[in-house]
C-alpha cells in the first residue's frame, strides 16, 4: 500500500463519519417540512453563505470546467471565478438574497415551484417548474461525479469508479435523510472550510513545483504548449470567455438549489454578513480553482485521447502523498456539498410541488415526509446509475444532456424569478413563455448537439448554438426580454393579489415611546 493510499484512507476514515455524525446529531431539527427543507428559516450567516458558496463549486468546476477553460484560455480562465465572485455570488445575494427571503416567507413557498405557484396564482405554473426541476436536476446532479473517477483512479489505482460513486451516494443520502436542512448546512460549512484549505495548498504546492509564480508564467507563455496568448490578461478568445462567465455567473440566480438559500436565512443583519463571506469564499475557492487550471499547458496531457478532464489530475499526480489525500477529500467534500443541496431540492419539489397538488386528499405533514425521503432516495439512486452508465459507455446523449441542464433550468427560471420579486405587472402568460422559451432552445442544443439536427449555413442560428453555453446565456438573455415584453400584452392574465403580495416590503412597526413631554 502507497503512502498516498495510506494518508487518503486515514483523512477519509476521519471525514466520512463526521459527516454522518452531523446528520444524527440534527435529526431534531429536521421534524416537520419546515424543519427539514428550510432549517426552520433560521439559518445564519456563516452556514447559509458556505452553504450557497459550496453548492456552487463541485468538482465538476475543480476538474472539468477548471481543466477544460484553462487549458482554452489559460490564466485569463481566472475571470470566470471571479466573475462567479461578483455576480454570482456578490451580486446575487444583493439583488436576490432580502427580497427572496421576505417575499417566501410571506407567501409561505418553500421551494422555487412553490413560489410561483403562490405568486402568480397557478398550479399550472408550479406543477411545471416541479417537472422541469426534476428532470434536469438529474442529469446536473450525475455529472457531480464525473469529476472524482480519475482522482480515485490516480490515488487508489485498481478500484472501480462505481465504487466511489455509490460511496459518495450512500454517505450523503444518509446525513441528507436523517438530518435534513440543518445537517447539509453544517457539513456544507465544514466541507467549505475543507475546500479553502485544499485549494489553497494546491495552487501554492503546483506553483512550487513549477519553480514559483514569475517561473510558471514565463513557461506557460514560451512552452511547447504554450503561447503569450495563454499568460495575457483575456486569453485567446474574449468573446467565448465572456459566454463562460455569464453563464457559470449569472446562471445561479434561477437554479433552484441555490436560490433556495435565500429561503432560510435567519434574518436581514445574516443576509449582510452572508454577502460578504460568500463573496470571499467564492473569490478564493472559484477564483482559486479557474487560476490553476490556468497553468495546465505546463503538463504533457493528450487532449484528443484523455479529454480535458484529465488535465488537473495530471497535475496533481507527481505532488506530495499528503497534498494528494489534501485534494482527494476537498474534491469528495465539494461534490457532496453539492449534491446534498441538490437531493434535497429536488425530493422537496416533486413531493411538495408535483405529487400534492395532484393529490385528491390532502397529505398529512408526516405522509409529506415520508414521501420526500422517498423520492431523495429515488433521485440519488437514478443519478448515480447514470453517471456509472455513463462512465462504462460514453453514451453521447447523456453527456450532452448533462451539459444543457444548467441552461434549461436557468434559462427557464431565471427571469421569471427576478420580475416576480421586483415586478408587480409580470404576468402568468409571460412566466409560461420563460419557462418554454428555456426549455425548448436547450432542447434544441442537445438535439444539434448529438446529431439529430443541423443548423450549419444558418449564421444566426449557428452562433446561438454553437454550444451549451452560448445558447444557455441566450436563454436567460432572451427570458429576461420576454417576460416584461409578455407581460405588457397579457394583462388579463396578471395575479389578481398583486398588491397584497408587495405589501412585505412596506411593512411598518410602532415603537412605543418613553419621552412623551418632547424638548
Amino acid at each position: 500500500m502507497t503512502p498516498t493510499v495510506i494518508i487518503t484512507l486515514c483523512l477519509l476514515l476521519c471525514f466520512f463519519p463526521l459527516m454522518i455524525g452531523v446528520g444524527f446529531y440534527y435529526r431534531k431539527r429536521a421534524i416537520g417540512i419546515n424543519g427539514f427543507v428550510l432549517g426552520s428559516r433560521s439559518v445564519g450567516p456563516w452556514l447559509s453563505a458556505f452553504a450557497f458558496g459550496t453548492s456552487y463549486f463541485s468538482a465538476v468546476i475543480f476538474v472539468g470546467y477548471a481543466g477544460q477553460f484553462g487549458w482554452n484560455f489559460g490564466l485569463a480562465s481566472t475571470w470566470i471565478g471571479l466573475g462567479n465572485a461578483f455576480i454570482g455570488s456578490l451580486l446575487a445575494w444583493s439583488v436576490l438574497g432580502r427580497r427572496t427571503r421576505i417575499m417566501t416567507q410571506h407567501l409561505h413557498s418553500k421551494t422555487m415551484p412553490d413560489f410561483f405557484g403562490a405568486r402568480f396564482e397557478s398550479k399550472k405554473l408550479k406543477i411545471a417548474a416541479s417537472v422541469i426541476t426534476f428532470v434536469f436536476l438529474i442529469p446536473y446532479t450525475a455529472s457531480l461525479y464525473n469529476g472524482l473517477s480519475r482522482l480515485f483512479s490516480m490515488a487508489f489505482s485498481g478500484i472501480d469508479y462505481s465504487v466511489c460513486v455509490i460511496t459518495m451516494a450512500v454517505l450523503t443520502g444518509v446525513y441528507v435523510l436523517v438530518g435534513g436542512y440543518m445537517a447539509t448546512a453544517i457539513n456544507d460549512f465544514i466541507q467549505g472550510m475543507i475546500m479553502l484549505v485544499g485549494i489553497v495548498v494546491v495552487i501554492l504546492t503546483v506553483l512550487n513545483d513549477n519553480g514559483g509564480f514569475y517561473a510558471a508564467v514565463e513557461a506557460l507563455a514560451t512552452g511547447e504548449n504554450g503561447g503569450w496568448e495563454y499568460a495575457s490578461f483575456f486569453g485567446t478568445d474574449p468573446v467565448s470567455l465572456l459566454f463562460v462567465v455569464l453563464l457559470t455567473s449569472l446562471g445561479t440566480w434561477g437554479l433552484p438549489q441555490m436560490v433556495g438559500k435565500f429561503y432560510a436565512i435567519k434574518n436581514e443583519e445574516a443576509i449582510t454578513k452572508g454577502t460578504v463571506i460568500s463573496t470571499i469564499f467564492a473569490i478564493i475557492v472559484a477564483g482559486g480553482c479557474y487560476f490553476l487550471g490556468g497553468f495546465g499547458r505546463l503538463y504533457d496531457v493528450d487532449i484528443a485521447a484523455e479529454g480535458y478532464d484529465a488535465i488537473i489530475p495530471e497535475m496533481l499526480s507527481t505532488l506530495p502523498a499528503l497534498v494528494i489525500g489534501i485534494v482527494i477529500v476537498l474534491v469528495l467534500s465539494a461534490s457532496m456539498s453539492t449534491l446534498s443541496s441538490l437531493v434535497l431540492t429536488s425530493g422537496s419539489t416533486v413531493t411538495l410541488d408535483f405529487i400534492a397538488p395532484l393529490c385528491r386528499k390532502k397529505l398529512s405533514e408526516n405522509r409529506k415526509m415520508l414521501i420526500m425521503r422517498i423520492f431523495i432516495v429515488i433521485f440519488i439512486i437514478i443519478s448515480a446509475v447514470i453517471a456509472i452508465f455513463q462512465a462504462k459507455q460514453q453514451n453521447l446523449f447523456i453527456a450532452q444532456m448533462m451539459g444543457v441542464s444548467w441552461g434549461v433550468l436557468a434559462g427557464s427560471f431565471l427571469a421569471p424569478f427576478l420580475y416576480g420579486l421586483y415586478f408587480k405587472g409580470t404576468t402568468k402568460a409571460a412566466v409560461a413563455v420563460s419557462f418554454i422559451f428555456g426549455t425548448v432552445l436547450e432542447i434544441i442544443q442537445l438535439l444539434i448537439s448529438v446529431g439529430v439536427i443541423s443548423v450549419a449555413g444558418i449564421p444566426v442560428l449557428s452562433f446561438v448554438f454553437t454550444n451549451s453555453l452560448y445558447s444557455g446565456v441566450f436563454a436567460m438573455a432572451g427570458g429576461l426580454i420576454l417576460v416584461p415584453a409578455v407581460s405588457l400584452v397579457t394583462k388579463k392574465t396578471r395575479p389578481a393579489d398583486t398588491e397584497n403580495m408587495f405589501s412585505c416590503y412596506n411593512t411598518t412597526t410602532n415603537v412605543q415611546i418613553t419621552d412623551s413631554l418632547g424638548n
